[in-house]
C-alpha cells in the first residue's frame, strides 16, 4: 500500500518562532508513513536508485544519504535542531563531547598552529591537548579564563584558535565572551566556547560573537543520563571541515542516541529553569553553613562575576561547587555521608550527583595543573537535579554533620 504524504505539510516553517517551539519542532522530517515523533533510522547504508544516483551522491553533486558514518536522517534532525537553538548555520554531531573537541581541533588546526585554552577546563580536555594534540605539532598555552589582558598578551603570530568553557567546570568561572571574541577576531583567530553547562537555553555564545559552540550532549541535552554524544556548531564554512573529519575518522553519533537527544531537547528549557531554581536555593543555603569555606556559583552576589553572568546568561546553571573545612579526608567524609545524592562524576541528570574533582574528573592532572585550575583537595562538586530541594538540603546536611 502506498501512503500519499505532502512533504510540505510539515511543522517546519519555523522562521521567527520562539526557542521552545524550535526545541520541539526544528529538524523534524516526516517519512511517507506520517510519524508524529521523530523516526529512528538504524541503518548503516542506503539503497540508490541507479549506479548514476550512487555516484552523484558520493560525489556530493546531489543531496541524499550516503553512509551512516556521516549521513543519517535521525542524526541530521538532531544537528538541525541544535543549529536552530544555537543560532548556527550548521551543526555536526559526534560520539561524545570529547570527540567533538577532537573533531574541531583536528579539522581547523594544523601542525604548527597555536591554540590558547583557558586553564579552567575539564580535566580530560587538558589531557587531550597535552598528551595527544601536542604530539602532532599543535602548540598549546593556557590562560586564566577571566583575564582578558592575559588572553591578548598570550597571542603568537600563529595563534589559530581560542577554546574556553564558560561557565567552567567545576568552579563556574566566566569570561566576557563578546570581549574575548573581539580580541580573537582582531588578531585573526577563532573563538570556540564549550556551552555544556548553560546549554542554548541559558546562553548562546554565537550571538555574543563566538565562532564555534560545542556541547557534551551527554549532559543537559540528554538530561537523564542515558546516552553519550557531542556536537559542534557554527558557520557552514567551518563545519564543512568538521564534516570532512567525521567522514574520514568516524567518531559518529548513533541514530538511537540522536533520537534520545531530540527527545531531551523538547524539555530543555523547562528542565534548565528547574535546575537553576534549585541550584540557587542550594547555593544560598550552603553559603550560610559553618562547615563550608567557599561556594562557587555565579548566581550568588558574592561571585566575582555575578554581574557578567546576569548580562550574558539567562540563568546561572545547575552546578554548585564548594570547599569544606579540612582537606581530602573531610571532603570524602562529606560525600560518603550522603544517602540520596548519587556519587558519580556525570552531570546534567535529573538525579543530583556529587563528586570530588581532585580525584575524579581532574584526577589525571598533575598537582601543579590542578593548582593552576583552582582544584583543591577540599573541593566538592554538586550537579543539582530535579529532586525536592528539601530532600537535597537534608542530604547535604548529612555531609556537613560528618565534618
Amino acid at each position: 500500500m502506498t501512503i500519499e504524504w505532502d512533504a510540505g505539510r510539515l511543522d517546519s516553517d519555523l522562521d521567527g518562532v520562539g526557542f521552545d517551539t524550535l526545541a520541539v519542532r526544528a529538524g523534524q522530517h516526516r517519512s511517507p508513513e506520517g510519524e508524529h515523533s521523530e523516526a529512528i533510522y538504524p541503518t548503516s547504508s542506503y539503497v540508490f536508485r541507479t549506479a548514476a544516483d550512487a555516484a552523484a551522491r558520493f560525489a556530493g553533486e546531489v543531496p541524499g544519504n550516503v553512509y551512516s558514518r556521516y549521513t543519517n536522517p535521525t542524526v541530521r534532525a538532531f544537528e538541525e535542531r541544535i543549529a536552530a537553538l544555537e543560532g548556527a548555520e550548521q551543526a555536526v554531531a559526534t560520539s561524545s563531547g570529547m570527540s567533538a573537541i577532537l573533531a574541531m581541533v583536528m579539522s581547523l588546526c594544523s601542525s604548527g598552529d597555536h591554540v590558547l585554552v583557558s586553564r579552567s577546563v575539564f580535566g580530560s580536555t587538558i589531557s587531550l591537548f597535552e598528551k595527544y594534540l601536542k604530539r602532532f605539532g599543535v602548540q598549546v598555552d593556557y590562560v586564566p579564563l577571566a583575564d582578558l589582558h592575559a588572553w591578548s598578551a598570550a597571542f603568537k603570530p600563529n595563534t589559530k584558535l581560542l577554546f574556553v568553557e564558560s561557565p567552567s567546570n567545576p568552579l563556574a568561572e566566566l569570561v566576557d565572551i563578546a570581549a574575548l571574541a573581539e580580541i580573537a577576531h582582531t588578531k585573526g583567530a577563532l573563538l570556540a566556547v564549550d556551552n555544556c553547562f548553560c546549554t542554548p537555553a541559558l546562553q548562546q555564545p554565537l550571538k555574543l560573537g563566538a565562532d564555534i559552540v560545542m556541547h557534551s550532549a551527554t549532559k543537559y541535552i540528554d538530561g537523564q543520563g542515558r546516552s553519550m554524544g557531542g556536537v559542534v556548531a557554527g558557520k557552514a564554512e567551518l563545519m564543512k571541515e568538521v564534516v570532512g573529519f567525521l567522514r574520514t575518522a568516524g567518531p559518529t553519533l548513533s541514530p538511537f542516541n540522536a533520537w534520545i537527544f531530540l527527545k531531551g531537547l523538547e524539555t530543555l528549557r523547562v528542565r534548565m529553569q528547574a535546575h537553576c531554581a534549585s541550584s540557587q536555593l542550594l547555593a544560598e543555603w550552603l553559603e550560610q553553613q559553618p562547615g563550608i569555606e567557599h561556594v562557587y556559583y555565579s548566581g550568588l552576589p558574592s561571585h566575582p562575576q555575578h554581574e557578567l553572568a546576569k548580562r550574558q546568561q539567562s540563568g546561572f546553571g545547575a552546578v554548585v561547587s564548594f570547599e569544606v573545612k579540612g582537606g581530602k579526608d573531610a571532603a570524602w567524609r562529606f560525600i560518603d555521608a550522603t544517602r540520596v545524592i548519587s556519587i558519580t562524576t556525570n552531570l546534567g541528570d535529573t538525579k543530583t550527583t556529587i563528586a570530588h574533582p581532585a580525584t575524579t574528573s581532574h584526577g589525571r592532572l598533575t598537582p601543579a595543573e590542578r593548582a593552576s585550575a583552582g582544584i583543591r583537595d577540599n573541593l566538592i562538586r554538586v550537579a543539582v537535579g530535579l529532586e525536592d530541594i528539601v530532600d537535597l538540603k537534608a542530604d547535604l546536611a548529612r555531609g556537613l554533620a560528618a565534618l
